[in-house]
């Protein structure tokens, strides 16, 4: 099938975030902040059982009173940043600022590598003459992201959950993706990475393809296997 339009979620399918211990690593490194190698192993160890790093290890547990930011935390700025800020904040760090410095650390461009197939895979729709959209649950502007690494150029519409006030998998997000690009849903293939939120928008008519949520050095070609171009 040829497609008109081809709309792709960010992060863990076109995009992958960097390490909790690179992030962490980072962050300390801004900071001119030292901690023993042990500390260091520990904190990396504890934020990724909390699930702190937005786009890395789900949590192993939400907090009671973090449940209700945590279920609507992409749907404001606000609630994305007190979800995952509270769930950093689980984690005893030796100073107050680093759970705001990480937050910001995640949303640098230097934080995010694209997959090795991504702008292949972009480019090559949007010679076929399809139009691309990014549909993306998330709590802050990702459009830096694509400039810093090249790939704005590739895409012609986003949307971003905190900007509409909506999350997948509700199917008007995927509704508004398939105005802005212009095509009939039954037209589009929305490729994600995430059965429960991105198979939202089999609920228009569009066609929804996966990939895995894996490090970047172990998914080298997962959209091109897709066969998302003739």
């Amino acid at each position: 099938m040829v497609f008109k339009g081809a709309l792709f979620d960010f992060s863990g399918t076109l995009f992958r975030v960097e390490s909790v211990r690179s992030w962490l690593g980072a962050v300390l490194a801004e900071r001119e902040a030292t901690v023993t190698d042990e500390d260091f192993d520990r904190y990396v160890e504890e934020l990724t059982t909390a699930g702190a790093l937005p786009g890395g290890p789900d949590p192993e547990r939400v907090p009671e009173r973090l449940a209700e930011v945590w279920a609507t935390r992409d749907e404001s700025a606000e609630r994305h940043r007190a979800a995952y800020t509270g769930l950093a904040r689980q984690v005893g760090l030796p100073d107050p600022g680093l759970y705001d410095a990480l937050y910001d650390r995640h949303r640098s461009p230097a934080a995010w590598r694209p997959y090795p197939d991504a702008a292949e895979v972009l480019g090559a729709l949007r010679t076929s003459g399809a139009r691309i959209g990014v549909v993306s649950n998330i709590g802050w502007d990702l459009r830096p992201v694509f400039r810093a690494h090249g790939l704005d150029v590739l895409v012609d519409a986003y949307v971003l959950s905190y900007e509409h006030g909506i999350q997948k998998p509700d199917p008007q997000i995927f509704h508004i993706a398939c105005t802005l690009v212009g095509q009939d849903p039954t037209d589009v293939v929305m490729v994600g990475d995430s059965r429960h939120a991105d198979g939202g928008a089999a609920a228009l008519g569009c066609e929804v393809r996966f990939v895995d949520h894996l490090p970047v050095e172990q998914r080298p070609d997962g959209l091109r296997a897709l066969g998302l171009v003739p």
